[in-house]
């Protein structure tokens, strides 16, 4: 984790670099367009750029597998595979395709040799049904009444299928 804190910190001058050489923002500093403070502005800027960069993939990639896979990421790899996607990014983008492909085939080789994990069973509908029985006087006329199933997916134009969620 040392490797990624001290590369986003790389990232962060990098973006600092960039900013700070912007003409328009050194303008814009200069002639006093951000206030009293655009000095303190333009510094705060860097920081939630280098942010954005993370968050928005950590985020997007978050609401991803809880949206699709029901699935709250906690265990702290969500940063891991942002950074992950944004290097691979990086070197797409620069054409660093040999680097590209060496990081890919390592990654290849990792999967290869993770072990298999498996979700505890879930209780099945008919325990659940057994656990959430109410007992009813026999004098009063009971009703059983049971939700039919959602209807399937339907596949968009794209090839996509799209479910929507009841609210």
């Amino acid at each position: 984790m040392a490797a990624s804190a001290a590369s986003r910190e790389l990232f962060t001058e990098g973006v600092r670099a960039v900013l700070h050489t912007w003409p328009v923002l050194q303008i814009s500093v200069d002639n006093g367009f951000g206030g009293v403070y655009g000095q303190q502005k333009a510094d705060w800027m860097v920081d939630v750029v280098q942010q954005y960069f993370h968050d928005n993939v950590e985020d997007f990639i978050a609401e991803l597998m809880d949206q699709e896979f029901d699935t709250v990421v906690d265990d702290g790899s969500l940063p891991q595979v942002s950074f992950s996607l944004l290097q691979l990014f990086s070197q797409w983008k620069q054409g660093a395709l040999q680097q590209l492909q060496h990081t890919i085939n390592t990654l290849t080789q990792k999967k290869s040799q993770r072990s298999k994990v498996t979700a505890p069973p879930k209780e099945s509908d008919e325990e659940n049904n057994e656990q959430n029985v109410m007992e009813c006087d026999s004098s009063t006329p009971s009703v059983s009444r049971t939700h039919p199933p959602p209807p399937p997916p339907q596949d968009e134009e794209d090839g996509w299928t799209v479910v929507r969620k009841k609210k």
